[in-house]
């Protein structure tokens, strides 16, 4: 059987110091990566194991095209790039984080909620639910 705790207190505050650290690093510097070249990456969760060895990033791509003139990644293709960059996130993450015992390694997924909250939007004012709202019983 399992159960799902809440995270700590202490788990929420280091997700969030990582969480700034971590965009600190995606803003600043620079990626020899095509995939990642002039992306606008969003980190809108950390998520911190039990033992703060692993940060879980939830990551989402921002802008409809990139500053080199080429279409946007998707999701997936960001997660994958940032994944093969890991080590070199976590080396610049560190003068960040430079007050915990063990720098926590990096593991990126696509952050979907956004894409959640557009479909119930939109559910919300399909015709069949105002229908629902506006007739009188």
């Amino acid at each position: 059987m399992n159960k799902s705790k809440a995270p700590s207190q202490r788990q929420l505050r280091v997700g969030e110091l990582v969480r700034h650290a971590l965009t600190d690093v995606l803003t600043r510097e620079t990626f020899n990566d095509a995939v990642l070249d002039g992306q606008l990456v969003s980190v809108s969760e950390v998520r911190m194991s039990p033992d703060l060895k692993i940060a879980t990033c939830f990551i989402s791509p921002l802008g409809g095209r990139r500053q080199n003139g080429k279409g946007h990644a998707d999701g997936q293709q960001i997660c994958k790039a940032l994944a093969k960059q890991a080590k070199f996130i976590r080396a610049r993450a560190t003068p960040h984080l430079n007050q915990m015992k063990y720098m926590p390694s990096f593991r990126f997924l696509e952050d979907k909620s956004f894409d959640n909250f557009a479909r119930i939007d939109s559910i919300l004012r399909s015709d069949t639910v105002q229908q629902d709202l506006t007739e009188e019983d």
